[in-house]
C-alpha cells in the first residue's frame, strides 16, 4: 500500500507498535530508520505541535521520506489546529499517522484533512464481545488488567478509552430496550468521569460492569 499525506487512527498506545511493524512489513519503512519519528504522548499540546513541524521541515536522511507515527490520548485545541497547518501542506512529502483513543474528540477541520486507517478492529471488537458475554464475576476479572495501575499517574488511559468505546459499539448494533438504554449510559457516565482529576478508576469501571447487561 502506497502512503501519502496524513491518516487518523483510532486505537490506543499499543497500536503505535502494532502500526510500525506494519509498515516495516510492508516495506514503507524500517523500524530504526532515522526518518521514522514515533513517540506517544501522555498528553498533545501546543508546543509538541510546533516541535512535530520543525522536525517534519528537516530534510530526509533516506530517499523515502519521513515518516512520523504518534499517539495522542488528548490534544489542545491549540494543538490541532498548529497540527492542521502541517498537514495541510506536508513538508517536503512527510507522512503523518496519529494515532487517538476517539477521532470523534478532535475538531472537524483536522479530521477532515486526513483518511481513516484501521487497524486490528477484529481483535478489539471481540474483546468488548467477550466482556459484554460474560458474567459479572468474570468481568471484574476481566478488568483487573486495565486498573491495576489505577493509581500511577502514568497509567495509559488510552486502552481506556478504546475499550468503552468497543463497548458502546457494540450496544450499537443491538436492537434498543430499556435495559441496554441503561448500560449505554453506564458506559457514557464511565468516560465521562475517568479522565477527572482524582478519578477512582476501579470503581467506575466496576460500576459500569454490573450496570451493563449480557449481550
Amino acid at each position: 500500500m502506497k502512503y501519502v499525506g496524513a491518516y487518523l487512527i483510532e486505537g490506543d498506545a499499543t497500536s503505535l507498535e502494532y502500526l510500525v511493524d506494519r509498515l516495516d512489513k510492508e516495506n514503507v519503512i524500517e523500524r530504526g530508520n532515522p526518518d521514522l519519528y514515533m513517540r506517544s504522548y501522555h498528553s498533545f499540546g501546543i508546543d509538541d505541535a510546533r516541535e512535530l513541524r520543525d522536525r517534519a521541515q528537516r530534510k530526509a536522511l533516506m530517499r523515502e521520506g519521513r515518516i512520523f507515527a504518534i499517539f495522542a490520548p488528548g490534544m489542545t485545541a491549540d494543538a490541532q489546529n498548529a497540527l492542521l497547518k502541517v498537514i495541510e501542506e506536508p513538508p517536503a512529502g512527510a507522512i503523518f499517522f496519529v494515532i487517538v483513543p476517539s477521532p470523534h474528540t478532535l475538531l472537524p477541520t483536522l479530521r477532515s484533512r486526513m483518511q481513516t486507517l484501521s487497524l486490528h478492529e477484529k481483535s478489539r471488537a471481540s474483546d468488548a464481545e467477550a466482556f459484554l458475554a460474560a458474567p459479572s464475576a468474570k468481568r471484574l476479572e476481566m478488568l483487573k488488567d486495565i486498573y491495576e495501575h489505577d493509581e500511577d499517574e502514568g497509567r495509559d488511559m488510552g486502552k481506556v478509552f478504546v475499550f468503552l468505546q468497543s463497548l458502546e459499539e457494540c450496544f450499537g448494533r443491538e436492537t434498543p430496550s430499556r435495559e441496554k438504554t441503561e448500560g449505554l449510559a453506564a458506559i457514557y457516565r464511565a468516560r465521562k468521569y475517568i479522565g477527572d482529576k482524582g478519578s477512582l478508576l476501579k470503581a467506575l469501571l466496576e460500576q459500569m460492569a454490573l450496570l451493563t447487561p449480557r449481550l
